[in-house]
């Protein structure tokens, strides 16, 4: 994998990742994300939904949990979970957790990090931890580490840990992927650790820097344990101490806005589950990212034909930890009464499959009825939203237009 920067902005990076993939013939484009899936397969599509969403990720991220449980299974098959699930060509990222899934405290110590499968909860130690990968044999994954400080009142003792753990695991990785022969193309991304501490924040990513990890996840920053000010100076203070050279990747970030005050300041990489909570609430993305609107669109803005997000009473609500349940500002609750005689599109002028076919009344009557179709349709018209939302933000990077981009994502329904 190489980075290679067009731009640097700022904080902001515009780049292209190549040599991707066993054969090192795909890149990525960054600032971008990853394709959200459960078990190797995007949420409510088939494979061949899937090829209708335009601007999918080229890589997919899989959830070590997950694939845990198929151990045995993986192990006798031996071809790796990539051809397993029928996405052999594909770029697969192994996360260590779920990031939709918030995983109970303080079952993490120095010799063992706990994960949550269908089994429920099992403690992965550095050696089990690369016996798992070695049978997974992913193109990227999160190496093990202790990220345990999600929570309140986190103390700098418990950060220092959080740190010392992972450096410590990091290193006995490195040290059993030289001996794995399954892994000698697998790349480990190193974990920034430390909690809101930013002395273990920077300790975390000089000394994670050191070693030869592939890139970087800056990780516990999910969730509103800290605040928002205290996430942006430590982000800022530690993309800083990082190389330019490798990508910076974050798990639980997913917000539009969010996703742009962490772009100015050095990350790269995003996941995709937050269009995948949108869908589990049964709603629509419907915020715009068009930072040049043309004449026509501003005529239906001013005559009150489209929306733009939100509750229905126009207030912006905070999300709870890892986003499970509250209605956002970026999206229109398809479950309301108000939508079953809307025959228009989920979003004016969105060419996904779901809104060229079928209204917010079709959509609706759908979700009070309990069809299965409805996942279906609002998870392909929320991937092909928030993905070509990201080709904005580089369309807007590559223009020096940024400012414009976000004053629209900002804006909040009236």
């Amino acid at each position: 994998m190489k980075l290679c920067l067009s731009k640097v902005v700022g904080g902001c990076r515009l780049g292209t990742l190549t040599n991707l993939g066993r054969k090192g013939t795909q890149a990525m484009e960054i600032p971008g994300c990853l394709l959200y899936t459960k078990m190797g397969s995007a949420p409510h599509l088939t494979h061949d939904n899937l090829q209708m969403v335009e601007n999918v990720p080229v890589v997919a991220q899989l959830s070590l949990p997950a694939l845990a449980d198929l151990h045995e299974v993986l192990a006798e098959y031996k071809e790796g979970a990539g051809k397993f699930i029928g996405m052999p060509e594909s770029v697969l990222y192994c996360s260590l957790h779920d990031p939709v899934i918030c995983s109970p405290p303080g079952y993490n110590n120095n010799k063992t990090v706990s994960i949550w499968g269908c089994g429920g909860r099992m403690e992965i130690t550095p050696s089990k931890f690369m016996a798992l990968q070695s049978v997974i044999q992913p193109d990227w994954f999160q190496c093990l580490s202790d990220g345990d400080t999600v929570g309140e009142e986190i103390s700098k003792k418990r950060a220092k840990k959080s740190v010392d753990r992972s450096l410590s695991f990091l290193d006995e990785c490195l040290q059993l992927q030289e001996k794995s022969p399954e892994l000698q193309r697998s790349l480990i991304i190193g974990v920034i650790e430390g909690g809101d501490v930013l002395e273990e924040r920077l300790r975390s990513a000089k000394e994670t820097a050191k070693r030869p990890v592939a890139g970087f996840l800056l990780d516990s920053f999910q969730g509103n344990a800290m605040t928002k000010e205290t996430k942006l100076e430590l982000l800022s203070s530690v993309t800083a101490m990082l190389p330019e050279d490798k990508p910076r990747l974050i798990h639980g970030i997913g917000r539009p806005d969010e996703v742009l005050e962490f772009i100015e300041r050095g990350v790269d990489i995003f996941e995709s589950s937050f269009p995948y909570q949108v869908t589990e609430r049964g709603s629509a993305l419907s915020f715009s990212y068009n930072y040049k609107p043309d004449p026509e669109t501003a005529v239906l803005k001013e005559n009150g034909k489209t929306d733009v997000g939100g509750t229905e009473d126009g207030k912006t609500k905070n999300e709870t930890v890892h986003g499970a349940q509250e209605i956002t500002s970026f999206e229109i609750n398809l479950k309301e009464k108000r939508y079953q005689d809307d025959f228009s599109p989920l979003v004016h002028g969105c060419l996904c499959y779901c809104c060229k076919n079928h209204s917010r009344a079709y959509v609706h009557h759908l979700l009070v009825t309990n069809e299965l179709l409805a996942g279906v349709l609002l998870m392909m018209h929320n991937f092909q939203h928030y993905f070509g939302f990201f080709c904005s933000v580089r369309d807007a990077l590559k223009e020096d237009r940024l400012d414009q981009l976000r004053e629209i994502v900002s804006r909040k329904a009236p």
